[in-house]
């Protein structure tokens, strides 16, 4: 787990965690806010609604997570393909059509007349847009169709991560929240930190075992017909 991909993601889960850690120990009240100066100094518990308002912020994380996990696994399969030279004839059909639907999707003429050079090479990397890969949308549904479509595995110990179950509550929680369906108070109202606690760590185990999945995908070429 020396590459790249699991540098980034082991950085970005372990904000999640700490974040999600501190909320554990919010609830129990080991953490107080100290209030006035030096000299005159008042302890007192958090307001129980902001506790709440931090909680329903922790589905945010959890979901940046999600999906930055995700486009950068997406984006290092790409990657792969341009520094291997990886032309298209070679590649799979699954991956043809991914690349044709890039093409179609992405490509202006005029930008892939100044970005091609070898047309079997260069139409994979030219016709990709990582900023277009997901928005918003991503679940274990997502993450298993994506699977499907380039042909690495999508299988992980249910026992530790539920198969990803636990993103859909993650995805839709923050859709709620990003889109202003419901407040803050609202999605952190029934949680409690215990319970969101489990849940990161069965998201991050299930990103990992995903991420390792990949990982194998790339080191077998299995993206080569």
């Amino acid at each position: 787990m020396k590459s790249t991909l699991f540098k980034d993601f082991g950085e970005r889960a372990q904000e999640v965690s700490r974040y999600f850690l501190f909320l554990k120990n919010l609830e129990q009240g080991s953490i107080k806010l100290s209030m006035g100066n030096a000299k005159n100094t008042k302890t007192k518990s958090i307001n129980s609604d902001l506790e709440k308002t931090l909680k329903a912020t922790g589905f945010l994380l959890l979901y940046n997570l999600v999906e930055s996990t995700m486009r950068n696994a997406i984006t290092t399969i790409f990657d792969e393909f341009q520094n291997k030279n990886i032309s298209f004839d070679n590649v799979t059909d699954k991956i043809k059509k991914i690349i044709i639907k890039n093409f179609k999707d992405n490509t202006s003429p005029d930008a892939l007349l100044k970005s091609i050079n070898n047309i079997s090479c260069d139409i994979i990397s030219s016709s990709f847009d990582k900023e277009k890969l997901f928005s918003g949308n991503v679940d274990a549904r997502k993450i298993l169709h994506t699977s499907e479509i380039y042909g690495f595995s999508c299988k992980t110990n249910a026992k530790k991560t539920k198969n990803g179950s636990d993103l859909l509550t993650v995805k839709t929680n923050r859709n709620d929240l990003a889109h202003g369906f419901k407040s803050f108070e609202e999605v952190g109202r029934d949680a409690t930190a215990d319970e969101l606690f489990e849940i990161q760590k069965r998201v991050i185990s299930y990103l990992k075992a995903i991420l390792e999945n990949i990982e194998i995908y790339l080191t077998n070429e299995e993206y080569l017909k």
